[in-house]
């Protein structure tokens, strides 16, 4: 091919590729960081950012709208770091509503406050009532009118393993030495007995570890010691929870709710091992009462005795009842929520009910019903916190110690502890509770609040009943009607009123504080605050960092490129012109070749060619 035809096929080629490159193309970028910088200062509606292309010229009025413009910046998303921080810690905003409504009445339990002497267990608690008197005798020189031959009798009884006396004595009752835990010798009455604590010991299976329980009160040492032998006798009986020797009649002389008088088919009964029959009002869920009106005369009245008989004097102190109010589904923890009602007064009780609702879920560590709790709750009845505590602590009662508890629910496959079977369960639960106590068993920590609960809310006020003027007719009908015949009158029987003081009650709900909108609404404000602009200007800084990667990428790419091979490139088609200058051709080197095809074929990205008119032409041909 003629040279003249082979430059001018190689020119209209390199025409053709300049208009290819002139031509937009769909997506184009800048050329350097500069460029893209400056563009997006002259447009952006980001206040203060054109600031810094206006002075360029001024070199410290740039360096001051920088410092600005990125101390700004900075503030802005530090306020953003704070909003999102207050955002994740979900805090909530507590909604107090008043309503006014008829109003479900909750449960009530009444107690008698003594333990009933069950006809079951009566001999082993007359042997356990002679043990603890001539333990009076020894260490307090008290005689409670026990004939000594009683104890004579009882002391000469055959001692085997599954006598009374001989787990008694393992446990014996003893005074300490408050500086030591030295034993008292025995037939020493002479001594200051202000300077001893009473308690009683406590030993391993092995009689390898012991510890002394004792207590400053001689009073709640002799009752705890006695509750502890009392629990292992009702232990024994298999069935001693289902017996029912109760005397409703003779407990509750009279019951009236709403102006109408109650029947057997208003309460439930259950025993309890400290607090005697108790007595559970309006705790059947097919038909519970509704108060009608607020006030004294629209609640339950109750007449209750309050005199002991054929109660067990050594396990209760205590002269009166115990009453505890609780929503329904709920077991009645006397220990807890009970208060005593005292012999030969009215006690009037008002109540507001107050409920309570937790959000749940990340806000709160609440649960629902208590199925995602990991402890299995031994109670029938609606989760709570407190059915909770007393479940976990049983079965780790049954775990460590091999029995239960007498006062909780008994667990799948356990039985009771009994000293007969459990020599030294005692000991272990004595250890145990005190774990308990600390916290080391992690109880608390499990079982948490229930999202929803509802409490009562209770004052209390007292008047003297009856009064000196009325008691004389008073008792005269109850004797008549109820076969009252108490010695004591005044200390026999008790009045309670309970009643809601009012139809209004609190509900107390959470709602969050902080939801997405709000977080969006507070991130706009601080955009506005520090840069004054919407939420288009947000897109526009993305749109700057997407075109700052791309950039990036693109100049790094063809840095690798161009570094990626040493060895030279072939020749272009259009330069091999070595028969018009076979001289030139062996002095040129590789890099000479590469630099004119370099600019034959790269060009730059913005720079558009420059025109070649025909006298440019002449110059290539006459070249």
């Amino acid at each position: 091919m003629p040279e003249g035809e082979k430059m001018r096929q190689c020119k209209q080629g390199a025409e053709q590729q300049q208009k290819e490159d002139e031509q937009e193309g769909l997506i184009e970028f800048y050329g350097s960081y500069q460029e893209l910088f400056q563009f997006f200062c002259s447009n952006t509606t980001i206040h203060g950012a054109i600031r810094l292309v206006c002075s360029k010229k001024n070199k410290m009025k740039t360096a001051f709208w920088s410092v600005l413009f990125f101390l700004t910046f900075s503030l802005m998303y530090w306020q953003f770091g704070i909003l999102y921080r207050e955002y994740f810690s979900y805090p909530v905003n507590l909604n107090l509503n008043l309503s006014s409504d008829r109003l479900t009445f909750p449960a009530v339990t009444l107690c008698t406050l003594n333990p009933y002497r069950y006809s079951a267990i009566r001999k082993k608690l007359d042997e356990l009532d002679q043990i603890t008197h001539q333990t009076l005798l020894d260490l307090y020189d008290y005689n409670m009118s026990l004939a000594r031959s009683d104890w004579s009798t009882l002391s000469t009884r055959k001692r085997s393993s599954r006598s009374l006396l001989h787990h008694v004595q393992r446990h014996p009752l003893r005074r300490q030495k408050r500086d030591n835990l030295v034993s008292l010798p025995e037939n020493s009455p002479s001594v200051d007995k202000n300077d001893w604590k009473i308690g009683f010991v406590l030993c391993s299976e092995d009689n390898k570890d012991c510890f002394h329980q004792a207590y400053s009160s001689g009073v709640d040492a002799v009752r705890e010691w006695y509750s502890f032998h009392y629990i292992n006798i009702l232990a024994q009986m298999p069935d001693a929870k289902a017996l029912d020797e109760s005397d409703f009649e003779n407990f509750i002389y009279a019951c009236r709710f709403n102006e109408a008088t109650c029947d057997k088919a208003n309460y439930t009964h259950f025993h309890h091992p400290l607090y005697g029959n108790c007595y559970t009002f309006n705790d059947n869920s097919s038909s519970l009462w509704t108060s009608s009106l607020p006030g004294i005369n629209n609640g339950l009245s109750l007449v209750v005795r309050t005199e002991q008989n054929d109660f067990i004097p050594l396990l209760s102190t205590v002269t009166g009842a115990r009453v505890m109010v609780h929503d329904q589904n709920e077991p009645a923890f006397m220990d807890d929520g009970g208060f005593n009602v005292r012999p030969g007064i009215e006690t009037s009780i008002s109540m507001r009910k107050e409920v309570t609702v937790r959000l749940g879920g990340s806000y709160s560590d609440c649960t629902e019903d208590g199925s995602d709790v990991p402890v299995q709750n031994l109670y029938s009845s609606r989760y709570t916190e407190q059915m909770c505590i007393r479940s976990c602590f049983q079965h780790n009662m049954v775990e460590r110690c091999g029995c239960a508890y007498y006062f909780y629910p008994l667990p799948a496959g356990a039985e009771y502890c009994d000293y007969m079977k459990h020599i030294a369960w005692g000991y272990c639960y004595y250890k145990l509770l005190a774990e308990f106590k600390a916290d080391v068993l992690g109880c608390f920590h499990k079982c948490r609040k229930p999202c929803k609960m509802t409490e009562y809310q209770l004052s209390a006020g007292y008047s003297r009943w009856p009064s000196a003027v009325s008691e004389d007719w008073v008792f005269y009908m109850l004797s008549q009607q109820n076969k009252y015949n108490i010695t004591s009158k005044r200390n026999g029987v008790a009045k309670v009123n309970i009643f809601f003081e009012e139809w209004n009650y609190k509900t107390n709900g959470e709602s969050p504080a902080f939801t997405v909108v709000t977080l969006l609404s507070q991130f706009g404000n601080q955009w506005s605050l520090w840069f004054g602009s919407s939420v288009l200007s947000v897109m526009e800084l993305a749109e700057l960092i997407l075109d700052f990667i791309a950039i990036t990428f693109i100049l790094a790419f063809r840095w690798l490129r161009s570094h990626k091979t040493h060895s030279p490139p072939g020749p272009h088609p259009c330069s091999q012109d070595n028969t018009a200058f076979p001289d030139e051709t062996l002095g040129l080197s590789a890099p000479h070749r590469f630099t004119v095809e370099a600019v034959v074929t790269m060009l730059p990205s913005y720079n558009s060619l420059e025109p070649h008119g025909p006298s440019r032409d002449g110059e290539m041909g006459h070249e």
